[in-house]
């Protein structure tokens, strides 16, 4: 039987207006992070946020949303994916206004944690609804704009958010989110269709209690062991909790009847470089923005609008490669470009690492276009392999193993290269720190970069440095 007959007309005839409205609900789950990242050092004036504390409001929200998917999608195709997709964004919206009215930063990671149950039931829906709305010879085509979207959408935060910023208070950031939730329910209630998987199984919630509470030890020991000490006992214990949990997940996962992960899969070469190249190319890139918009703030002096406005070329090159990878992958194999991509965006983080303040912006500009060309070339062939490797009945399951990767990828790219952060800050500050001032001011300029130049400013130093390299401690490995 043909593609195009097992699909309803009605929504055949629509469906790249339905892939919009998927684009949307993704670029919003999306920019829940990537906005955040350029407000880190905002919040660290206005909240007092420490460096870990800074890490726990993105990750608090990764750890949620990556703990959550796969249940959320074996939900979707259980009892219907546009509900899920409704329901995810309603609770994406109300925690997004709760996050308006924080005022501790413990506040804020309550309602970012909120924040990742709901984007927890939207991505994996986007995905399964498209791989079920349009044909095999044009999924491949509609997963790379798919894609390119859930890139640009990491890209374009720093500008959005660096936009509202200058405007207005970063609880903007927040209530921007329940704007676009607003229109996607009422896009989503008019043009979505219903689907869900015919063959109705049992949920998996051992399996889902244990990979959050494996995931959760692993980043907590990562975040704090920099702060406790990595040979610390609670450091220590995060760290063995991980690996016994996370072994009894893989262990239950083999042997239980209804598995959330089958993770038989994995011996299938598609899924398996697939998910792996996901991981590794979203380790990558959120650790990358993570350090890289404090490094244009606190080392070269621009406002978060300017920060945000300079990643704009990372988005050009995945809106030109991602699109592009399909064809790129059937004329000469998902596993050569995929290769090449992953290849691409090393040689850019290689690059990255020479950055100092007397860089132009012109070769940072090059380098972060590289990145995104690279970014683009790698994650849609690796997000078709997956999904071709799950049949269309559980395309929720194959969506949740595919945004799992990412979220497992950027959460620990974001807790190592953080961890790395504070670990050579902290080292750095030690061998430098002034003799003679008071413990109290050391405490707080060693705590995080944006104590100390806060500091700085109070005794008449600019807040802000820039076009100088900065004298030791060095606030950013490169710098």
């Amino acid at each position: 039987m043909n593609a195009e007959a097992t699909i309803d007309p009605t929504v055949h005839h629509r469906r790249w207006v339905i892939l919009g409205v998927l684009c949307l609900s993704l670029v919003l789950v999306v920019l829940g992070n990537s906005t955040l990242n350029i407000a880190l050092p905002t919040f660290q004036r206005d909240l007092d946020a420490t460096t870990a504390q800074l890490q726990w409001i993105v990750d608090g929200y990764a750890l949620v949303f990556g703990g959550l998917l796969l249940t959320a999608g074996a939900v979707g195709d259980r009892f219907g994916r546009k509900g899920a997709l409704q329901i995810g964004l309603a609770l994406f919206g109300l925690a997004s206004l709760a996050g308006t009215v924080s005022t501790q930063p413990e506040h804020l990671i309550a309602a970012r944690a909120a924040m990742g149950v709901g984007a927890a039931l939207v991505m994996p829906a986007t995905l399964s609804i498209l791989s079920n709305v349009f044909p095999a010879s044009e999924r491949g085509k509609a997963i790379g704009i798919w894609a390119a979207f859930a890139g640009v959408g990491g890209a374009i935060g720093p500008i959005v958010g660096g936009w509202l910023l200058e405007h207005f208070w970063w609880g903007s950031l927040f209530f921007m989110n329940v704007v676009v939730v607003v229109v996607a329910l009422l896009l989503g209630i008019v043009l979505l269709p219903t689907s869900r998987d015919p063959h109705q199984t049992r949920l998996d919630p051992v399996g889902a209690l244990l990979s959050i509470m494996a995931l959760g030890g692993l980043l907590f020991g990562i975040i704090e062991g920099p702060e406790r000490g990595w040979a610390d006992p609670v450091t220590v214990a995060a760290f063995v909790v991980a690996v016994v949990v996370g072994s009894a997940f893989v262990w239950w996962e083999l042997r239980t009847e209804f598995p959330m992960l089958p993770m038989r899969l994995f011996r299938e070469r598609g899924f398996s470089v697939g998910s792996s190249s996901i991981t590794l190319a979203f380790f990558a890139m959120f650790g990358m923005f993570f350090l890289f918009t404090q490094y244009l703030q606190f080392v070269r002096g621009y406002s978060p609008l300017e920060a945000g406005v300079r990643t704009l070329p990372m988005a050009a090159g995945l809106m030109i490669s991602a699109p592009n990878s399909d064809r790129l992958a059937q004329r000469f194999g998902a596993h050569r470009i995929v290769g090449s991509g992953l290849l691409v965006v090393s040689l850019g983080l290689v690059g990255l690492s020479f950055l100092d303040t007397s860089t132009p912006y012109w070769a940072i500009g090059f380098i972060l276009f590289g990145l995104g060309l690279g970014m683009g070339g790698a994650m849609a062939p690796s997000t078709g392999s997956i999904m071709a490797s799950m049949p269309l009945s559980k395309a929720g399951v194959g969506s949740a193993v595919n945004d799992t990767s990412r979220e497992v990828g950027g959460a620990i790219g974001v807790a190592v290269l953080g961890s790395v952060l504070s670990a050579l800050y902290g080292s750095n500050f030690d061998a430098h720190a002034p003799a003679g001032a008071p413990p109290e001011v050391l405490e707080v300029a060693r705590e995080s970069v944006g104590g100390a130049l806060g500091i700085a400013a109070r005794i008449g130093e600019p807040a802000a440095p820039s076009r100088r390299r900065l004298g030791p401690p060095s606030p950013i490995p490169w710098a």
